[in-house]
């Protein structure tokens, strides 16, 4: 997108791009801002088990819990000194707190990386794991919901990454039982940071990272594995200096989408990159020109229709990313998350406010 189109507003771009039969080009729906406690900075990650049911934690170490899709929130669990970073939930009582860890932001003094409840959130106690030590904290969680059979029996299973972190150093806590047991993945010969996590299955899964604990010299990076974490190759790095891939976001098994943040001073191209082979190769995409602007979270709703949330405004393409309008979704929005059941489809966007789209 061009300077002229992003100041032509959302209307206009969607009309030029192709989207006026689209049945949303006459009245998009609009992301809607929800009461909750006011935070002076980012807030970084939400997470839903239906419409209804969800958390969202901060850096002041304050989670909270929604009943009726984020209308009332009430506060949970407090831990000052911790750093709400990540979370996610498997089911309305088991779920994982990722904390970014010590020596990184001010007033953070907890050591943990990784927390687990198993009451829905109202208390939780530290993951344990052999070689935990080497884990710095937390920047991404994903959880790989599944069927196995269990001695005779279909049995529903969940496969959990959390990796981080921000600044360094890169690694990976793993559990192929629900969290009942983990083991560390130590991706340090491979990256600086690790900043999101995406697996598909047991064995191939993805990292968001930057070559260097150095932004000066870092460029952004994806790693893939296809044996479970015991080996990664590059699938995309970038070619310039101050990047790091942030977030990203996979509508279906082959199409998906990552950030790419630009620290450069003087530089505004604002790229992102795209897959569509499930993470194999990847090629940028651009987003704006506007040294302003630095990307957070990524999410899509299908193959085309996805947002991305950046410092001043949001993004939204119907389109596959090929051309993008500005839309009011709430400053520094750092995870987008899409929830589905029964018919109903809502948009979850978490940063400075926390906003809900109502897309079915």
């Amino acid at each position: 997108m061009n300077r002229r189109q992003f100041a032509l507003g959302a209307s206009s771009v969607i009309a030029s791009s192709g989207f006026a039969g689209d049945v949303w080009a006459q009245s998009p729906p609009a992301w809607r801002q929800l009461t909750t406690e006011p935070y002076r900075g980012k807030q970084d990650d939400i997470s839903f088990v239906t419409p209804d049911i969800g958390w969202y934690g901060n850096g002041a170490g304050k989670l909270y819990r929604t009943g009726d899709g984020g209308e009332t929130w009430s506060l949970l669990w407090e831990q000052p000194g911790t750093f709400i970073r990540a979370l996610g939930f498997v089911d309305a009582q088991n779920g994982f707190l990722g904390n970014v860890g010590t020596n990184y932001y001010p007033g953070v003094t907890d050591t943990n990386p990784l927390y687990r409840t198993r009451d829905g959130g109202a208390t939780w106690t530290p993951v344990v794991a052999e070689n935990i030590g080497i884990v710095a904290g937390i920047c991404g969680i994903d959880i790989l919901r599944e069927r196995r059979i269990f001695q005779g029996e279909l049995r529903d299973a969940a496969i959990i990454h959390a990796a981080g972190r921000v600044g360094g150093s890169a690694t990976m806590l793993r559990s192929l039982d629900g969290g009942e047991t983990w083991r560390v993945i130590d991706l340090r010969p491979h990256a600086g940071m690790i900043l999101d996590v995406k697996f598909f299955d047991a064995d191939n899964g993805l990292v968001c990272a930057a070559s260097s604990q150095d932004m000066t010299q870092a460029n952004a990076m994806i790693l893939r594995t296809t044996d479970g974490g015991a080996t990664w190759a590059e699938a995309y790095r970038s070619n310039r200096p101050f990047e790091n891939c942030w977030k990203m976001s996979f509508p279906s098994r082959n199409v998906g989408y990552a950030t790419v943040q630009n620290y450069a001073e003087g530089a505004t191209a604002r790229v992102l990159v795209k897959t569509t082979d499930g993470g194999a190769t990847w090629r940028e995409l651009p987003l704006i020109d506007d040294t302003s602007v630095r990307e957070f979270g990524v999410g899509f709703v299908d193959d085309n229709w996805g947002w991305i949330g950046s410092t001043n405004t949001g993004f939204e393409t119907r389109d596959g990313g090929a051309t993008w309008a500005p839309v009011e979704m709430g400053r520094a929005v750092n995870k987008i998350r899409v929830v589905r059941e029964g018919g109903i489809t809502r948009a979850f966007a978490i940063g400075v406010n926390v906003h809900r789209l109502d897309v079915a």
